[in-house]
């Protein structure tokens, strides 16, 4: 091994004789979207390309890759848990992830919602299995996307099928998203699902790194610059409509798993 397991809160490292860093999330058994997880990933991607790691494979304990915002009362979206994340912004740790200068390869099982799927399509390459479930559920909660989804989601499937999946909230599963491109690689079941996205990790840390972090550059390195600008755009959005009485039915109805009725008020 180049490292043993090393831990940032809830998420592990560990970098293998083949220069993969596995990064797992450990907030099973759904891993819900939250400020701090966003930064102890981030912190995760920083220690593992400055200690000889080519490539990043991202995955999570339990049932879901990331189930999206936790919108229980005692879910906390947005605020700081901890005095060192005081005045941070779930945002802000999205410019840091896109920010990575090594590839990173998503093993995404189960369900990829909301802000999870922004954060697998923060992901170079994404891999799924038929269970797979993949949603930009944010007009069923009456607001608007974020993490990025404004740019990520037609960068990677077009705008025709990312405004669809947009509007109407729409969820896929990994079959479906395969077909439009979300998902890069399908794999028969979840047993082999990491195996397989970490084959093409280790493709890609065979490479020579110096000029993988250059190509990188090349193709993404304008992201951390257009995902600063979309999410403030974004912010700003979400800010104002979840002030409305759409929102608050459509997180009502998401509780109590019904239709949502909305009133454009």
């Amino acid at each position: 091994m180049l490292s043993g397991m090393e831990t940032i809160g809830d998420i592990t490292i560990t970098i293998g004789d083949d220069h993969v860093a596995v990064v797992e999330n450990h907030r099973a058994p759904h891993n819900f979207f939250s400020l701090r997880m966003l930064h102890d990933i981030g912190r995760a991607f920083a220690y593992a390309a400055d200690n000889g790691a080519r490539c990043i494979l991202l995955c999570a304990e339990g049932k879901n890759f990331c189930a999206g915002a936790d919108f229980s009362p005692s879910g906390g979206r947005n605020q700081a848990d901890d005095p060192d994340l005081a005045g941070r912004h779930i945002y802000d740790e999205a410019v840091v992830l896109f920010s990575c200068p090594i590839p990173v390869v998503a093993a995404v099982q189960g369900a990829a919602v909301g802000g999870g799927l922004g954060l697998a399509c923060m992901a170079d390459f994404r891999f799924g299995t038929p269970n797979t479930r993949m949603t930009a559920n944010f007009a069923r909660l009456g607001f608007h996307q974020g993490f990025g989804l404004s740019v990520t989601l037609p960068d990677i499937v077009g705008k025709q099928r990312a405004q669809e999946l947009l509007y109407t909230g729409r969820r896929i599963n990994g079959e479906q998203a395969a077909e439009i491109g979300l998902l890069d690689y399908l794999v028969d079941n979840d047993d082999d699902l990491r195996a397989e996205a970490h084959k093409l990790a280790a493709e890609i840390a065979g490479s020579a790194p110096l000029a993988v972090r250059s190509i990188k550059n090349t193709l993404r390195g304008h992201l951390p610059v257009a995902i600063r600008e979309i999410t403030n755009h974004e912010r700003v959005e979400q800010d104002r409509l979840q002030k409305t009485n759409d929102w608050k039915e459509g997180v009502k109805a998401m509780a109590e798993r019904r239709e949502p009725n909305f009133t454009a008020s």
